[in-house]
């Protein structure tokens, strides 16, 4: 194979010119190809070059050794290491590893004279950027983002792709803050620019929104034309105050063209032409997004006849993974719609996060840019590095190239096309597997997760995977230096799944995770969790569970102490130590802590992990001197715990509406529920929160009734007149609870809000769609967008943990996510 077509090769000597900095090491002259930020997505070969960022929560340093023993032999580095402990390994020392990271890239993107169309804004650069590469890929060799890698790590990996067949680049970015844009620029260096639109989006990181767009504009300053919506008034006012070159559009008088939009038909007027085009949608942004993809395809002189023809065959991008239930404990990422050498990358990663038997189903990969010989070694590469343990190739070229595959060790079959693969394999032996489906459109997968997904009624709960980890990161930014993170994932993880979730956290290297009783700890242990587990409510029952799974028991009184150390007869075991502060509800009192030592002196092989504590009521202001109440008496237990046992464990009291409201209650560590879900639990705002989780049915049949007539069990609804009702396909089995019946509940019904009438069934539901377009199959939201879980819960005085814990567990849970 040769490795250099598919990406740059540089010696690893000339990175101290290209990054401004000095090499500190040089074993041997390598050469560098793939380029890493995060240890867990290291391709193991010589050409590998991994940057160690030093971040507020991160520190890349640490994983040198693992990396070194693992085979990486070359580094970029911003503090200095012990050179004598890897004698074989390159380094390069620099102030900052993303500077280097992305002076390197900006050093590849020079040596092309492509042209690359840059895109920024508020929102749907992704989108544009996708359907951008739908448009035109059958003229072009493009490269682009893969996934929405639009950051300041983002973007030079992506533009670190950039090779000799390429024809084409298109590129997002991102910033969210004054002075980042500088620095994409000079690694993108776009020909030709989209301005998408404004918006909110990161304006906390400006003075104001025309500041933001002066930032944004900076991509664009050498631009041989820009396109952009005139419409947005601040955009426009900024870009007149520039000299670009620019065709602007926008359904008001006065622009380049001037759209008027019938339903899915537009008409756009310009000085020269006037033509009509049949788009796929109607919603706003849609049609937003896909004109500026139209007048990007003009400039690049296809005529408006082609460019309808290319709209056609336009397919909606779904922009992230979907992680589904699938039969015999199996869970389904289906990636059924696209397939390339990036996406299948970012697939594996997803795939490796996830625990169980690893099985990849790929179909052949069209426009890769290689040769089919190379384009093999290459997926050959990356399943190598992948702990995929079974391989199903479906395609002509994976089919003719199947003994090369017997290099690998996992289990291989290959089949010609889909409809052989659908007939030969036995679907039903797939058994508590994680499955990865990805494939190009044309082989319809889509099949294939059909057959292994598993039937359940049309309610599901959907979690957004890459809204959790936004809000995660957002916990971890308003953390003190030094300060650890327990999730807690009990109660089915407040209803999202625990096994899924857990495997995210993992996979994000929080500290410990809790959970209510023994027997959550112990499914999540069989799911390959490695993470340490704090069990809230522990018995002398869960004992024997609890040793053989290496959970940490809460003891919240003496007796289950003395209990513990009966049991343990030797056996050492971590524990945390509960302190009631008056939450009155768990916890060692004051008066019970000579006990506690006393019985921990003699039993030096239970070891105190932790001390914690509950605030009664972190979340509301009015009780903030009772909370630094509490905090002084868990302050006075945790003095005289540690001084008579001579220790220091981990002390923590907050929970997520503490760790939002009381930043000097932090501690060594911080507990984070519901905030994780995107659920506010103060009364104080925090924008920055994304709720994760959406509820949804749909309608099973519509019925018109008369005035007079009854509806549902005790006839409690009555028709006053004539009225249509639609019954969804949820009721008080599935969490929906029976206090949302009689008028009370309302559900989200195409967009209009639909009341309740009469009871709530056990498995159905009936509300009022008198007067809203609605047919039988349309969604249903239960909570989510347009209906937050807050007011849902409000309606029935009760709070949103109760809404989510509450969701039944045989309601589906479809996870979404694009990389993380």
């Amino acid at each position: 194979m040769d490795r250099a077509f598919f990406k740059p090769m540089i010696l690893f000597s000339s990175l101290a010119e290209i990054c401004n900095s000095k090499i500190v090491q040089l074993s041997s002259d390598r050469h560098v190809q793939d380029l890493f930020i995060d240890s867990r997505k290291v391709l193991l070969s010589p050409q590998a070059l991994f940057f160690a960022i030093a971040g507020e929560r991160h520190d890349g340093h640490r994983y040198i050794s693992e990396l070194y023993t693992a085979g990486i032999r070359q580094f970029v580095i911003e503090k200095e290491v012990s050179l004598k402990e890897f004698p074989k390994a390159n380094f390069l020392l620099v102030k900052s590893s993303v500077s280097a990271l992305q002076a390197l890239a900006a050093f590849n993107r020079a040596s092309f004279k492509i042209p690359v169309i840059g895109i920024t804004g508020s929102n749907g650069k992704t989108i544009i950027k996708e359907w951008l590469y739908q448009l035109l890929a059958s003229d072009f060799k493009i490269v682009k983002n893969p996934g929405s890698y639009n950051s300041q790590i983002g973007v030079p990996l992506s533009v670190w792709h950039m090779q000799s067949y390429h024809q084409l680049a298109i590129f997002e970015a991102g910033i969210s803050r004054k002075g980042e844009m500088e620095n994409l620029k000079k690694i993108i260096e776009p020909t030709l620019g989209v301005f998408s639109n404004v918006g909110s989006a990161h304006d906390e990181g400006f003075a104001n929104q025309q500041e933001k767009i002066r930032e944004k504009l900076k991509l664009f300053s050498a631009v041989q034309k820009l396109i952009y919506c005139q419409d947005y008034s601040a955009l426009h006012e900024e870009v007149k105050k520039t000299t670009l070159s620019t065709l602007s559009w926008g359904f008001n008088v006065g622009a380049d063209y001037t759209v008027e939009q019938n339903k899915n038909r537009v008409l756009i007027k310009s000085k020269a032409e006037e033509f009509e085009l049949t788009l796929p949608f109607t919603n706003k942004a849609s049609v937003e997004n896909l004109l500026h993809c139209v007048f990007m395809m003009l400039q690049l002189n296809y005529s408006p006849t082609r460019v309808q023809e290319r709209i056609e065959f336009l397919q909606v991008v779904p922009m992230r993974l979907e992680l589904k239930q699938g039969i015999n404990n199996c869970q389904i990422i289906d990636d059924s719609y696209n397939n390339d050498l990036a996406g299948l990358q970012i697939g594996i990663d997803f795939l490796n996060s996830l625990p169980n038997k690893k099985t990849l189903v790929l179909s052949d990969i069209f426009q890769s840019g290689l040769s089919d010989q190379a384009l093999i070694d290459r997926i050959i590469d990356l399943i190598s590095q992948s702990p995929v343990d079974r391989f199903i190739g479906i395609g002509a070229v994976l089919f003719q190239n199947k003994e090369k595959f017997n290099q690998l060790k996992v289990e291989t079959s290959f089949y010609e096309d889909t409809a052989t693969a659908l007939g030969l394999i036995n679907w039903n032996e797939f058994n508590r597997e994680t499955i990865l489906i990805k494939g190009a459109r044309v082989f319809q997968f889509e099949k294939i997760v059909a057959l292994l997904q598993r039937k359940i009624h049309g309610t599901r709960m959907e979690i957004d995977l890459n809204k959790m980890v936004h809000n995660l990161n957002f916990f971890k930014s308003i953390l003190s230096p030094g300060v650890k993170l327990m999730v807690m994932v009990k109660a089915f993880a407040y209803g999202s799944g625990s096994e899924e979730v857990a495997s995210l956290l993992q996979y994000h290297r929080v500290d410990y995770l809790g959970v209510a009783y023994a027997d959550e700890g112990v499914e999540l242990r069989k799911s390959q969790i490695i993470v340490p587990i704090m069990v809230m409510n522990a018995t002398e029952e869960s004992f024997p569970a609890i040793i053989s799974h290496t959970l940490e028991p809460v003891i919240y009184c003496v007796d289950i102490l003395k209990s513990l150390a009966t049991f343990l007869d030797g056996i050492v075991c971590k524990v945390h130590l509960e302190i009631e502060t008056g939450m009155h509800r768990l916890g060692l009192e004051h008066q019970n802590l000579d006990g506690v030592i006393a019985t921990l002196k003699a039993n030096k092989n239970i070891v105190v992990a932790s001390v914690f504590s509950h605030l009664a009521a972190a979340d509301d202001p009015a009780h903030d001197e009772y909370s630094k109440q509490q905090l002084s008496l868990f302050e006075s237990a945790y003095k005289k715990i540690t001084e008579g046992l001579n220790i220091k464990p981990i002390r923590h009291i907050l929970n997520s509406p503490g760790v939002l409201r009381l930043k000097k209650f932090q501690l060594d560590m911080v507990r984070l529920g519901i905030g994780l879900y995107g659920v506010n639990p103060t009364s104080q705002s925090f924008d920055q929160l994304q709720p994760v989780a959406t509820l949804k049915t749909v309608v099973s049949q519509i019925k018109e009734i008369n005035a007079g007539e009854t509806v549902g069990y005790g006839r409690w609804g009555k028709a006053t007149k004539k009225m249509t009702l639609a019954t969804i396909a949820i009721g008080y089995a599935d969490g929906f609870s029976r206090g949302f019946g009689k008028g009370v509940g309302s559900v989200l019904v195409n967009g209009k809000l639909s009341k309740v009438f009469g009871n709530v069934c056990m498995d159905m539901t009936m509300v009022d769609v008198t007067g809203i377009d609605v047919k039988e199959g349309d969604e249903v939201i239960i909570f989510g967008d347009g209906l937050p879980i807050q007011n849902v819960a409000a309606s029935i005085n009760t709070i949103p943990y109760e809404i989510l814990t509450n969701t039944s567990e045989r309601v589906k849970r479809v996870f979404f996510a694009d990389s993380f």
